[in-house]
């Protein structure tokens, strides 16, 4: 696999014999720097696991801690080709790993806009919640495969495969396509919630300083993942020899820390804060709201 550029084949390399610019990353990735990711990841999975089992939220728990071991498998990925610039087993294992991780926080994220409605006001949404998280989370495991499949065409084929990276970019870009609507949906139900207070068919009980600083994090975190996925169809838009690749600096700033401050903001602002199940009243105002056809719930 070599290039204009001279890029040495997987395995024809190492440190001791070829610069480290004949690797398919110029560069060698930071010990240091992804060392430090996987301890945060590590961290934040640990406290997610914590208040998922003190505020019940075992769903949201779940989701974040594959994604999270996902992300340590990838950074470790990019430890071993700080070793060895040149190993294609490493290479795959973190542009897959890293590529799909946040597919799993997308997830949890979406299920949160369906119990967000159901507390506030189930009347003001356009149509039953549970369709919320019935169409996104199909659509996060669609985008889980392709990118998977991507990365498999990529790995059966020393990384050679157009169609691979295509199928990736695919994905990547389907996920974005989703969290956009998923964006439009949950501003569109804010408003028309705003609207029904104003109007009186609706009230604002449970929009409380809690569920607000929930929202904000919420908010946050989503800001963040899009901004990632946006990166990661720009960096692999050029395939595994394009210039974007060639990058540390912007990959840490665009990827990692994009990431890794969107996981501890749902760790900041928690869902547990206001979904705990073992508050039963909380939903009431909620019910009260609901001032459309009746609408069945989904247990998450």
């Amino acid at each position: 696999m070599s290039d204009s550029q001279g890029q040495a084949d997987w395995g024809e390399c190492t440190i001791a014999t070829c610069s480290v610019e004949r690797s398919i990353f110029q560069y060698r990735p930071s010990l240091v720097a992804n060392s430090l990711f996987i301890a945060l990841f590590g961290i934040s999975m640990f406290i997610h696991i914590y208040q998922g089992i003190r505020w019940r939220q075992r769903t949201f728990a779940i989701l974040m801690a594959m994604g999270c071991v996902s992300e340590m498998i990838g950074y470790g990925g990019r430890i071993m080709m700080y070793n060895d610039p040149w190993s294609f087993t490493a290479f795959i294992m973190q542009i897959v790993t890293i590529t799909f991780a946040p597919v799993f926080f997308t997830a949890a994220i979406y299920i949160q806009l369906y119990k967000s409605i159901l507390k506030l006001s189930p009347g003001s949404a356009l149509f039953k919640p549970a369709l919320y998280f019935q169409i996104f989370i199909p659509a996060d495991v669609i985008s889980l495969v392709l990118q998977s499949v991507g990365g498999a065409m990529s790995s059966q084929s020393d990384g050679s495969s157009k169609t691979g990276v295509n199928i990736g970019l695919a994905g990547l870009s389907f996920q974005v396509i989703c969290l956009f609507i998923f964006v439009v949906l949950s501003l569109v139900f804010a408003w028309s919630y705003r609207r029904d207070i104003k109007a009186g068919r609706a009230t604002a009980e449970n929009l409380d300083g809690r569920f607000k600083w929930f929202l904000g994090f919420l908010t946050l975190a989503i800001t963040l993942i899009f901004i990632r996925c946006s990166y990661r169809i720009y960096e692999l838009s050029g395939g595994y020899s394009g210039s974007a690749l060639h990058s540390q600096p912007e990959f840490i700033a665009l990827e990692s820390c994009m990431v890794i401050i969107a996981v501890y903001a749902l760790n900041i602002g928690h869902p547990g804060l206001v979904f705990d199940p073992r508050k039963e009243a909380n939903t009431s105002a909620g019910e009260k709201n609901l001032h459309r056809a009746s609408e069945s719930s989904v247990e998450v």
